[in-house]
C-alpha cells in the first residue's frame, strides 16, 4: 500500500482538519475514509467523529508547505498561511521581500520544489 495521496484525499484531510464534516460527512470525506484510516491519517474519536491523527496532521502540513512553494513559484504575490511561512522561512525556502509584503522563494526552495516534482513524475 502506497502513502502517495491524491488531491481528493488531501481535500478530505483538509475538510476534517477544518471540522467541516460535523454531522454527515461530505462525499469527499466518505469516499476517502477507509483508505485514510488504513494509512493511520484518520481515526474515529470516542463520540464517533473523524479526526486527524498526528501522522495525518504532519502529512497535511507538508502538503500545505509544498502547495505554498508552488503558489509562490507561480505568483510571488500570493498570500500564504502564517504557520507555513514561518516553517518555510526557518528552513530557508522563502524570504520576506525587501520591498513590500509577501515572500520570495529562495534558490534552496526552488531546488527542493524541483526535487519534489521530479519524484512525483
Amino acid at each position: 500500500m502506497s502513502n502517495d495521496l491524491t488531491k481528493d484525499e488531501f481535500d478530505a484531510l483538509g475538510q476534517i482538519s477544518r471540522k467541516e464534516h460535523r454531522g454527515r460527512p461530505s462525499a469527499c470525506v466518505a469516499r476517502n475514509t477507509k483508505r485514510l484510516t488504513g494509512l493511520k491519517f484518520l481515526e474515529y474519536t470516542r463520540d464517533g467523529q473523524l479526526a486527524l491523527t498526528e501522522k495525518g496532521k504532519q502529512i497535511l502540513f507538508i502538503y500545505r508547505c509544498i502547495e505554498a512553494l508552488r503558489s509562490l513559484n507561480a505568483d510571488p504575490h500570493v498570500a500564504i498561511d502564517a504557520d507555513v511561512a514561518i516553517f518555510l522561512g526557518r528552513k530557508g525556502h522563502i524570504v520576506a521581500k525587501e520591498a513590500g509584503e509577501g515572500f520570495e522563494i529562495t534558490q534552496r526552495g526552488r531546488e527542493s520544489l524541483a526535487d519534489i516534482d521530479a519524484q512525483s513524475h
